[in-house]
């Protein structure tokens, strides 16, 4: 495989563009960046200057070169004149892999797409939102979906080549690898040293089932000590969620916007996925590399990420939810088997080098045969 033009050409230069507010998606970006670096490639990142202070794409060897969100007006112009010498473009997300498509109208550069999860929205938003997805699909040389989902999505929209890609959670540590992780201290910080604790992590979007996760909440004010639902993440639906606990004084905590998310998911008891997850959830990742147990809606994509190393409830199911929630909670044993699965099943997940070659194969195809014109 081979991370240069023939005949002695300089090496490919790739430019990656980031719509810079999805933290999957960003993560992937920086992983994947380090890697190709190392392999020979030259890459830009094109992205707004805050994500490369969060994610450092320079750090990794990468050309970072700032790009405003697509609501800024000059986000089009300014990603154009990023990728006048590219070889290849790689955008992630609808949103940055639509700026690709207008800023390299007319031009023959490939356009290589990452899907890491569908756009969400309703009423007017969700009809313009597939009027982009299709736009995207039928522009892109090569759509990479993570599940097979996502896949079967883009060759749905129009895809001329959509293939399976999924990508590595980098940074993850197997549980008994960090074994001094402050567990003790996080619990004792969230008041639940003698409580049972289920984490959930996302950002607070109607899509992600939390109205359902307040539901079942309910069920666990029955139990002997009430165990805390806390809740990582910032997003619209944050005061609607708050007044629903307040009101119905829920045993819920809205924790915010965290960095420490590895470090909440050692302390938990529990993990909770209550939404629809189209793409590989980075929290069902996560759980599973760190031995916690974890209950989630059974769909498509979440099933073929965590296979049988999760209890797996109905989408929209409170109740469902609820039950499986308390079964866990009284059996510890199965607690401990399902860990041990989770350990398992995340052995079978590609890693980061074996990520970045999946990409690197599907680049030197798109280029080789422009390199020999």
């Amino acid at each position: 495989m081979s991370s240069h033009s023939p005949h002695g050409q300089s090496p490919l230069r790739t430019v990656q563009v980031l719509g810079g507010g999805n933290a999957a998606s960003s993560t992937h970006v920086r992983s994947l960046a380090a890697g190709l670096v190392a392999r020979g490639v030259r890459v830009t990142v094109c992205a707004p200057t805050e994500a490369d202070h969060t994610y450092d794409f320079t750090g990794a060897g990468a050309e970072h070169r700032h790009v405003p969100r697509s609501s800024d007006p000059g986000a089009v112009s300014a990603l154009r004149a990023a990728c006048t010498d590219a070889d290849l473009v790689h955008a992630h997300g609808l949103h940055a892999s639509f700026r690709a498509v207008l800023a390299l109208g007319g031009r023959d550069t490939p356009l290589v797409v990452t899907w890491h999860d569908r756009a969400y929205a309703e009423g007017a938003r969700a009809h313009l939102l597939r009027l982009l997805e299709r736009r995207v699909a039928r522009g892109a040389a090569v759509v990479l979906g993570t599940t097979s989902g996502l896949v079967d999505r883009a060759r749905r929209t129009g895809a001329r080549d959509a293939r399976l890609a999924a990508v590595a959670l980098p940074g993850a540590r197997r549980a008994e690898e960090d074994p001094e992780r402050p567990r003790a201290k996080v619990r004792a910080e969230l008041g639940v040293v003698e409580r049972p604790l289920l984490l959930a992590v996302g950002s607070l979007d109607r899509h992600r089932g939390y109205d359902v996760l307040l539901d079942a909440a309910h069920a666990l004010l029955r139990l002997d000590p009430v165990p805390l639902v806390a809740l990582a993440g910032e997003g619209p639906l944050r005061a609607d969620l708050q007044r629903r606990i307040e009101d119905e004084e829920l045993p819920v905590r809205l924790l915010g916007r965290r960095d420490d998310v590895a470090e909440l998911l050692a302390a938990a008891d529990l993990a909770v996925l209550p939404g629809a997850e189209e793409g590989r959830s980075v929290l069902a990742q996560e759980a599973l590399h760190a031995c916690v147990p974890l209950v989630a809606v059974r769909t498509p994509g979440v099933r073929e990420l965590v296979g049988d190393a999760a209890v797996l409830v109905p989408q929209g199911d409170s109740v469902a939810l609820a039950a499986a929630v308390v079964r866990l909670l009284g059996a510890p044993e199965e607690r401990e088997l399902l860990g041990a699965a989770g350990l398992r099943q995340a052995a079978t997940w590609p890693s980061e080098d074996e990520t970045v070659a999946q990409v690197l194969s599907v680049y030197d195809e798109l280029t080789r045969p422009l390199a020999m014109i």
